[in-house]
């Protein structure tokens, strides 16, 4: 009877064993019982409190929380001016806008970024052109964006994808030879920086997004900084329909009388995701540093592996980020993708190129082939989930099934 049962456990725990060593996509058991996302906000009690506190105003938008929060954003990235609207795209409108960029400029800009990046050149009538990637880094290849600059460029705008500032010193260079307006998107790198600086002080404009996926989250939000205070004084009209004052200003003044004098957005940031902005800018050097230190168990475990690469990272820059983002070798994206899913491991994939979207194919005749470095990464890379809020547990449960679905596929 002994022995018998004896068998019958070693028999469950060999089931167990074996059972976690299958592909949970292929019936066996997955790492995680629930899905880690791959981002994910942080919310205290203390944002909870800064967001009532301003329920109990009379000022839910236009209001003191505005100009709070941009003056503590300009002090947290060291530049003169920040401008604040309603999302990340808004502020790349609204820098481009102020930047000078009209009907038949171009624009060079990345292929590996979001859409907003390109789309907002195209909303001024502007060309987006579109740039390599930098292989190792697959940030924007200075020698590409030279390669791709005519008479009618006008600007370049500089990715810092992931959370990795661009080469700058190289990028400005450049901007400043063809007499260019340098911009960086750093929707990714809230607190990162070049060469000792922070990122929001190096280009002549510098654009952030505050979506629930950020680093900073606002909900909706963005920011812009710069240390041009005559083009500062632009963006806060233009996100406000063109006008040259707006409500709060008029009720100081116990004026009524406004002119619209220029074509404007109504891109206004709310009081109310100012005032989670202010609370959360407090955490965001805390949480910069716990993704950093994710980021470093990570890149020990996967340099054991032949099958993941992750992206290079510069000597010169501290990275912040957003995104952690490996190219698989020898494996089917696909298929790593889904079979990670299967391990409840939220991965997700930071871009297909812009230029290979259909509206641009359409509108712009771009085709495959333009931009081969990035076409190439992005057939193999995926995003793990990086957020401040993961506990050791979680960081160890990526490793595992990155571990698990690596080795399947070698075997």
């Amino acid at each position: 009877m002994e022995n018998t049962s004896t068998e019958s456990l070693c028999v469950k725990l060999y089931d167990t064993v074996n059972s976690m060593n299958i592909l949970a996509i292929n019936g066996g058991t997955p790492i995680r019982e629930t899905l880690l996302p791959y981002a994910k906000p942080s919310v205290s009690d203390a944002d909870r409190i800064a967001v009532e506190e301003v329920l109990k105003t009379d000022w839910l938008t236009t209001g003191p929380r505005v100009a709070e929060f941009e003056k503590a954003f300009a002090a947290f990235t060291n530049a003169k001016e920040a401008v604040a609207v309603n999302s990340g795209t808004a502020a790349l409108h609204a820098a481009y806008f102020a930047g000078g960029i009209t009907k038949g400029d171009e624009v060079i800009v990345p292929t590996m970024t979001f859409a907003a990046t390109a789309n907002a050149a195209a909303f001024l009538g502007a060309t987006p052109v579109f740039a390599d990637s930098d292989p190792d880094t697959l940030l924007i290849d200075p020698k590409s964006v030279e390669s791709r600059i005519t008479e009618k460029t006008k600007a370049i705008v500089a990715v810092d994808y992931a959370g990795q500032p661009c080469d700058y010193d190289a990028l400005r260079s450049i901007a400043d030879a063809h007499g260019l307006t340098l911009i960086a998107d750093a929707c990714h790198a809230v607190d990162a920086q070049y060469k000792g600086e922070r990122v929001g002080s190096i280009a002549d404009f510098s654009t952030f997004s505050f979506h629930p996926v950020k680093p900073l989250a606002t909900g909706e939000g963005g920011m812009i900084t710069t240390n041009d205070s005559d083009a500062a004084m632009r963006m806060r009209s233009f996100r406000n329909h063109g006008i040259n004052s707006d409500h709060k200003q008029r009720h100081d003044e116990r004026s009524w009388y406004y002119e619209m004098r220029d074509l404007g957005y109504n891109y206004r940031m709310p009081d109310i995701n100012c005032a989670l902005g202010i609370s959360q800018l407090k955490s965001v050097p805390a949480w910069t540093k716990r993704r950093q230190q994710i980021a470093a168990k990570y890149d020990e475990a996967f340099a054991k592996l032949d099958a993941i690469t992750p992206l290079a990272i510069g000597s010169d820059r501290t990275h912040a980020y957003h995104l952690y983002v490996i190219q698989c070798k020898g494996m089917e994206r696909k298929e790593v993708f889904a079979a990670l899913h299967a391990e409840n491991i939220g991965v997700n994939v930071h871009y297909i190129p812009v230029h290979l979207h259909p509206w641009y194919q359409s509108n712009f005749k771009t085709q495959k082939g333009l931009c081969p470095i990035a076409e190439a990464a992005y057939e193999k890379m995926l995003s793990l989930p990086m957020f401040a809020a993961m506990t050791d547990r979680d960081i160890d449960d990526v490793i595992a099934a990155v571990q698990k679905v690596a080795a399947h596929f070698a075997a």
